[in-house]
C-alpha cells in the first residue's frame, strides 16, 4: 500500500511538473509572439513617420539600412507589387510581392500582417506592412525561433529544474505517505480497543466495520475451535463404548445372557455415531459458500403432510400424541430443506417430551404471514438457556438427548435452513410447561 501511494504521488507530481512546464512554455511563446508583433508595428510606424520613403524618385541604391537596423528586414514595394528596395537582398532577385497576404491587406486596408513558417530553417518570419501616403507599401519583418526550437533550447535548464522539483516531490511523497499510513497502522493495532477513535473522521465507518469483521473472525475462529473440540468429544464417546463392548465380547468376558445387550449397545452407539456424522456433513454442506440450492414455490402444508407418516411412527414409539394442522400456504424455498426443518423441529418436540405428551405441528397463515409452528407440552427450556439452544452440540438435557439419540446439531441445522430461506425463528418456552418454536417466512 505504501509503495502504491508513494508511486502515485510521485507520478502525479511528475505529471503536474511536465504539464506546468509545457503550459508555461506555450504561454511564454505566445507572449513573445505578441511582443514581436508589437515591435514590428512600432518599427513600421517609425519608418513611416520619417517620410524617408515618400519620394517615388528616391535613389534606392543610396539607401542602406543593413547596418543601422540589425535583425530587421525592411522592404519597400510599389503599387504594382514591384520591390523597390530590400535591405537584405538585391531587388533583382525578388519576384513580384503583390500576392503576399500582408502586402495585399496593406493596399486594401492600410495595414497588413502575416506569419510564415520555414520548416527547413525551423523558424517563423513575422511580417508587418503599412501603406504610405504615396501609395507604396513599407514592410518590416523579423525571424524568430519556432515553439519547438524554443522548447529544445531550454531543455537543459528545464531538465535541471524538473530533476530538482521531482527530488523534492519524492521526499514529500515519502513523508506524506508515512503521515497517511500511520493512522491506519495505529487503527489496525487498536482493532480490539472498542473506544479507539480514528484521527480521521472519514475512517470511523471503515474502522467500525473492520472492528466488527475482526470480532466476527475471532468469533468464527473460536466457534470453529469449539466445534472441532465438540466433534472430537461427541465422536469419541460412542467409539469408546463400541470399542469397549467389542473388546469384552472378543475376550469372551461376557455371559451368554448379556451378549444380546452388548450387541444392542454396540448397534445403538453405531447408529448414534452415524447420525452424528450425517449431521456434521449436513452442517458442512449448509455452511459451504457458493452452494446454491434450487428454490421454487412450495406448499408448506403439503410438505408437512409428507413428513407426517415418519413422525407419527417415531411419536408412537415414544408414546407421544402428534397432530398435524393448518392450511395450504406457499413459500419460495427448497423442498428437501423444508422437510428437514420440519422433521428436526418435530423430532426435538418428541424427544424432549414426557410419555403421554402431545405435539402439534402447524403449517399455515398467522397474522398475514406464513408460519410453521411446532408445539409440545414437554420439559421446556429455562429462560437462561433459550438463547443457546440453536448452538451446535448444545443440549438442555444432555442425558435425555443421548438416551434418545440426539446429536445436539438438529436445531443448528434448523437455524441454517431458516437463514437460507430468509425466515426468522421465534421461541417461547417455560420449564415443565412445554415449548413453541415458530418459523416465520
Amino acid at each position: 500500500m505504501k509503495t502504491k501511494i508513494n508511486s502515485r504521488l510521485i507520478g502525479i507530481a511528475i505529471l503536474a511538473i511536465i504539464t506546468t512546464v509545457i503550459g508555461v512554455t506555450v504561454i511564454y511563446y505566445n507572449l513573445f509572439k505578441q511582443q514581436v508583433r508589437s515591435e514590428l508595428e512600432v518599427s513600421a510606424k517609425l519608418l513611416k513617420d520619417t517620410h524617408f520613403f515618400e519620394s517615388i524618385d528616391i535613389d534606392t541604391e543610396k539607401i542602406d539600412l543593413s547596418t543601422d537596423i540589425e535583425e530587421l528586414r525592411v522592404t519597400w514595394i510599389s503599387a504594382d507589387g514591384t520591390v523597390l528596395y530590400d535591405n537584405d537582398v538585391t531587388t533583382q532577385t525578388l519576384e513580384n510581392h503583390l500576392d503576399r497576404p500582408e502586402i495585399r491587406d496593406a493596399f486594401e486596408s492600410g495595414v497588413g500582417e502575416s506569419v510564415r513558417k520555414s520548416d527547413t530553417m525551423d523558424k517563423s518570419t513575422y511580417y508587418y506592412a503599412v501603406l504610405l501616403d504615396n501609395k507604396t507599401v513599407l514592410r518590416v519583418a523579423t525571424d524568430t525561433e519556432s515553439l519547438l526550437a524554443v522548447f529544445i533550447s531550454v531543455i537543459p535548464l528545464l531538465s535541471i529544474i524538473i530533476f530538482m522539483i521531482t527530488a523534492i516531490c519524492i521526499g514529500l511523497s515519502h513523508m506524506l505517505t508515512k503521515q497517511l499510513i500511520r493512522p491506519i497502522e495505529m487503527m489496525a493495532e487498536n482493532l480490539e480497543t472498542s473506544d479507539y477513535a480514528s484521527p480521521y473522521k472519514e475512517l470511523n465507518p471503515f474502522s467500525e466495520k473492520l472492528r466488527i469483521q475482526h470480532t466476527d473472525v475471532l468469533s468464527a475462529a473460536k466457534a470453529r475451535q469449539d466445534f472441532t473440540a465438540n466433534v472430537s468429544h461427541e465422536l469419541k464417546t460412542p467409539l469408546t463404548a463400541i470399542s469397549g463392548y467389542a473388546e469384552l465380547l472378543e475376550g469372551d468376558m461376557v455371559e451368554d445372557g448379556q451378549r444380546k445387550h452388548f450387541y444392542q449397545e454396540i448397534r445403538k452407539n453405531a447408529d448414534r455415531l452415524l447420525a452424528l456424522i450425517n449431521d456434521i456433513i449436513r452442517l458442512s454442506e449448509l455452511d459451504r459458500k457458493g452452494h446454491t440450492p434450487v428454490f421454487e414455490d412450495i406448499d408448506l402444508y403439503a410438505t408437512m403432510q409428507e413428513c407426517a407418516e415418519t413422525l407419527s411412527v417415531n411419536a408412537a414409539q415414544r408414546n407421544i400424541n402428534i397432530n398435524f394442522e393448518g392450511e395450504s400456504r406457499y413459500v419460495f424455498g427448497n423442498k428437501d430443506m423444508l422437510k428437514e426443518l420440519i422433521e428436526n423441529l418435530a423430532q426435538n418436540a418428541i424427544r424432549y417430551n414426557n410419555p403421554g405428551g402431545n405435539v402439534t405441528v402447524f403449517a399455515g397463515e398467522r397474522n398475514d404471514e406464513t408460519v410453521l409452528m411446532v408445539k409440545d407440552d414437554g420439559i421446556g427450556i429455562p429462560p437462561s438457556e433459550q438463547e443457546r439452544v440453536f448452538e451446535r452440540f448444545y443440549r438442555v438435557d444432555k442425558s435425555r438427548s443421548k438416551e434418545t439419540g440426539g446429536t445436539g446439531l438438529g436445531l443448528a441445522i434448523v437455524k441454517h435452513i431458516a437463514e437460507l430461506h430468509d425466515a426468522r425463528i421465534e421461541l417461547d418456552s417455560a420449564p415443565m410447561e412445554g415449548t413453541v418454536v415458530t418459523v416465520v417466512f
